[in-house]
């Protein structure tokens, strides 16, 4: 008979009994990860004998450190067969933990480029002109492609319109979300309207996320900074 295979959650009997309680606390946090002064908080633990857990941990591969860009200054640490969320890498957008300014600002150029020539543009438009511009290596999804398009409606370059169904605006479903450039006189369509229309919180993409003691949050909300003090 073969012996039974061991749980990819089990670890291994050479750990003490302090760093498998330390060990379940940061595998209970799954891709959010947590960090030393979390754990302190909730096992009762001193902070000396938790980070020599917590290097031993790392040692057997037990756990890893990853980057949270909304902690920087703590160390984070994540279970071994756990991947960090995009919660806390800031998904494409970061490399190691930083903001990659270079990258982003070459796909909203290029964002903006393809909508002024389309003219008037739904968001699978771009998306689709991007794609065919192999102007990334890699392949954007719809979701980082409206990431970008928000960003530069957030900077007043682009504007949200809502088709008409006519005109510039035929070939597009009726109160269809589209994108012209921003700047000049004739927009057409219809401008999103309502009391967010004038804040960035109308058009931001982690709105759902945004809490007021949360990672995001109005306080950290470089956009929502600047509304103020416009």
């Amino acid at each position: 008979m073969n012996a039974k295979r061991k749980r990819p959650d089990t670890i291994s009997d050479s750990v003490t009994e302090q760093e498998r309680i330390v060990h379940e606390v940061i595998q209970s946090k799954q891709d959010m990860g947590i960090s030393q002064q979390d754990i302190k908080r909730e096992i009762n633990l001193h902070s000396n004998l938790i980070a020599k857990c917590i290097k031993s941990l790392v040692s057997k591969n037990l756990i890893k450190e990853v980057k949270n860009i909304h902690s920087r200054r703590q160390k984070h640490y994540m279970s071994a067969e756990f991947e960090p969320s995009n919660e806390i890498t800031g998904g494409a957008w970061y490399v190691e933990g930083s903001l990659d300014k270079e990258y982003i600002n070459v796909l909203k150029e290029q964002c903006w480029r393809k909508i002024y020539g389309l003219k008037v543009a739904t968001l699978e438009g771009i998306a689709d002109a991007i794609k065919r511009s192999n102007v990334s290596q890699i392949e954007l999804s719809k979701q980082q492609v409206e990431e970008i398009v928000k960003a530069l409606v957030l900077d007043n370059e682009v504007m949200e319109v809502r088709s008409t169904g006519t005109g510039e605006f035929a070939s597009i479903p009726v109160g269809k979300a589209c994108y012209k450039c921003a700047g000049k006189r004739g927009y057409g369509g219809e401008p999103k309207l309502g009391a967010l229309a004038s804040i960035p919180c109308g058009v931001c993409p982690q709105i759902s996320r945004c809490t007021p003691d949360g990672m995001i949050s109005p306080i950290t909300c470089e956009y929502y900074k600047k509304w103020l003090e416009f």
